[in-house]
């Protein structure tokens, strides 16, 4: 039977030190606890290249990036702690800006008979917005946790999730969506 996934992308530590609000992540985390007890997947998407970063290169956002950034060897690769993980948790690398792009995240969500997808990360303008285009062109049903998202633009964030997701998505809160779960 096909159901939802919950999908924590781009939340490595190198990103969310950037996040302005401090109340992100541990927000995010009660996303992640309810997926789990509601019998959620929850899929982490994450940036990640090889060493000397191959693949990198001839993107104009991810080449400028410095030398050995979201390598195995970068701390500020790892997924933030908050949220991080449990064994058995599906964890995707890719290797441009949509979660689906130089990754294998369809054949996991397929695989899991996951239909919906629930869409959380940072940044709005970037990952979310991405995925939310690749995913809809893919029929998937798409939630967008609005506080679950954060953009370093607010206006951007504001744009984004009042006037052009909610043409693709539905587009909630992390506390309205964890009431509709129970």
């Amino acid at each position: 039977m096909a159901g939802p996934a919950l999908l924590v992308m781009d939340v490595q530590r190198a990103v969310t030190e950037r996040v302005p609000d401090p109340d992100y992540t541990p927000r995010l985390a009660r996303a992640v606890a309810a997926a789990r007890d509601a019998g959620v997947p929850v899929v982490y998407v994450v940036v990640g290249f090889r060493p000397g970063r191959p693949e990198a290169r001839s993107s104009a956002m991810f080449g400028a990036l410095p030398e050995g950034a979201f390598t195995d060897g970068d701390p500020g690769a790892a997924i933030h702690p908050g949220v991080a993980p449990r064994p058995g948790e599906s964890v995707v690398t890719k290797k441009r800006v949509s979660a689906f792009t130089g990754s294998d995240l369809e054949l996991v969500l397929r695989g899991g008979g996951v239909d919906h997808l629930v869409l959380t990360g940072l940044a709005t303008s970037g990952v979310v917005l991405s995925t939310l285009r690749q995913a809809a062109d893919l029929d998937y049903r798409l939630t967008v946790l609005a506080d679950g998202c954060g953009d370093p633009d607010p206006e951007v964030h504001r744009v984004l999730t009042e006037k052009v997701f909610p043409r693709q998505a539905e587009v909630t809160t992390v506390d309205e969506w964890i009431s509709g779960l129970s």
